[in-house]
C-alpha cells in the first residue's frame, strides 16, 4: 500500500486556483506549505477562512536559495506547482515576465526538487498548450502548439517538466486544466469582468462577435481533480482536466446576464485578441479512470460565482481599482 503523501507545497497558493487547492487540503488534513510571491493577482484573503492552519513563505519561485532553504527546513513530500503568470492579455502586452516566471521558475523548482528528492512533482499546466481545435477533443499526446506568448511558456514548462521525468527519472505529474471559473477569481478574467461591469450597468466587453468557445471548470472540482491525480496518478503521465461545459463566449455572457437580471443591450463587441484561439475542448477519459468526475455544471457554477461576487462586493471593488487603466488598454472598441 502507497504510503500517505501527507506534506505538500504549494507554490502560487495565493493565487485563484492554488488558493481553492490550498482550502481543500487543509480540509483533508494535510499538512501544507504556501510559496507565494504575492504579485498583483495573489492575496492572502483568500486563505482566511484557513489562517494559522498553514506555513506561509513569501517568496520568489526564481530565488534558488529561499526555495532551497524552505525545502529544508519544511521538508515537503510533494510540491504542487501552481505559480505562473497566467493572464493572456498580459502576455500579448510583454512577455518577459512570463518567460521569467513560468519558465526559469518551473526550472528552479525542478532542480531544488530533484536535488532534495521530491516524491512527487505535480506541474499544474493548462489546455492552452495545445492551441485550437475546430472539431473533436485534444487528448494527452496531441500536439502542443501554442498560440499566444502565455500558452508558449506554459508549454516551455511542460517540456522542461517532461525533459526532468526522462533524464532523471524525475517523479513528476502533468495536469492541463480548462477555463476555471468560480469564487476569487481575479477581475482581469472574463467571467468577474462581466460580473462586476454589468452589476454596474457598464458595458460588457466582448472579443470580436463571441463566437471563440471555452471549456468551463468550476474551480472547486478542479481542485478535486488535482488532489485525485497526487493520490492516485501515475508517475510520467498527464492528465488532462475537463469538464464537457463547452460554451461560445457570447452564451457564456449571456448566462450571466441572466442571472444578474440584466438586459444583453450591456454587451459591447470589441476589437478582438490578436492569435485569439478558437476553440479548446479536452478529453478527460484518463482522469475519469482515477475516479474523479466534474460535480458543477456551467448553470449552477456561474450561479454560485454571481452569488459570490455580489457577497463580496468589497474584494471586488478594490480589484477594479488597480485594473480601470488596464481594461481600458486591453478592450478597445
Amino acid at each position: 500500500m502507497r504510503k500517505r503523501l501527507s506534506k505538500i507545497l504549494v507554490t502560487g497558493g495565493a493565487g485563484f486556483i492554488g488558493s481553492e487547492f490550498v482550502r481543500l487540503a487543509v480540509q483533508r488534513s494535510y499538512k501544507v506549505i504556501v510559496v507565494d510571491k504575492l504579485t498583483y493577482a495573489g492575496d492572502l484573503k483568500r486563505l482566511g477562512n484557513i489562517k494559522g492552519k498553514y506555513n506561509f513563505y513569501k517568496t520568489d519561485i526564481r530565488n534558488k536559495n529561499e526555495i532551497a532553504s524552505i525545502f529544508n527546513k519544511e521538508k515537503p513530500d510533494v510540491i504542487v506547482h501552481f505559480a505562473a503568470e497566467t493572464h493572456v492579455d498580459r502576455s500579448i502586452q510583454d512577455a518577459s515576465q512570463f518567460i521569467e516566471t513560468n519558465i526559469i521558475g518551473t526550472h528552479t523548482l525542478l532542480e531544488a526538487s530533484k536535488d532534495f528528492g521530491i516524491k512527487r512533482f505535480i506541474h499544474i499546466s493548462t489546455d492552452e498548450v495545445y492551441g485550437e481545435i475546430k472539431k473533436g477533443k485534444f487528448s494527452e499526446n496531441s500536439l502542443l502548439n501554442p498560440g499566444n506568448p502565455y500558452s508558449a511558456s506554459k508549454v516551455s514548462s511542460d517540456l522542461f517538466v517532461k525533459a526532468y521525468i526522462r533524464t532523471y527519472k524525475f517523479p513528476a505529474i502533468i495536469v492541463r486544466p480548462s477555463n476555471n471559473y468560480g469564487p476569487w477569481q481575479y477581475p482581469e478574467k472574463l467571467i468577474p469582468v462581466v460580473i462586476f461591469k454589468a452589476s454596474h450597468n457598464e458595458k460588457v466587453p466582448v472579443y470580436g462577435r463571441g463566437l471563440n468557445r471555452r471549456e468551463w471548470l468550476y474551480v472547486k472540482d478542479c481542485a478535486e481533480g488535482i488532489l485525485t491525480v497526487l493520490k492516485k496518478g501515475a508517475i510520467a503521465e498527464t492528465y488532462n482536466l475537463g469538464s464537457g461545459e463547452e460554451s461560445p463566449n457570447i452564451d457564456t455572457v449571456g448566462k450571466i446576464l441572466k442571472v444578474l437580471g440584466k438586459r444583453d443591450d450591456l454587451i459591447q463587441f470589441v476589437k478582438d485578441r490578436p492569435g485569439h484561439d478558437y476553440r479548446y475542448a479536452l478529453d478527460y477519459y484518463k482522469i475519469r479512470k482515477l475516479g474523479w468526475r466534474p460535480k458543477v455544471d456551467l448553470e449552477k457554477g456561474i450561479k454560485e460565482t454571481v452569488e459570490w461576487y455580489q457577497q463580496n462586493t468589497a474584494w471586488l471593488e478594490n480589484k477594479v481599482k488597480m485594473l480601470r487603466k488596464y481594461w481600458e488598454s486591453v478592450y478597445v472598441s
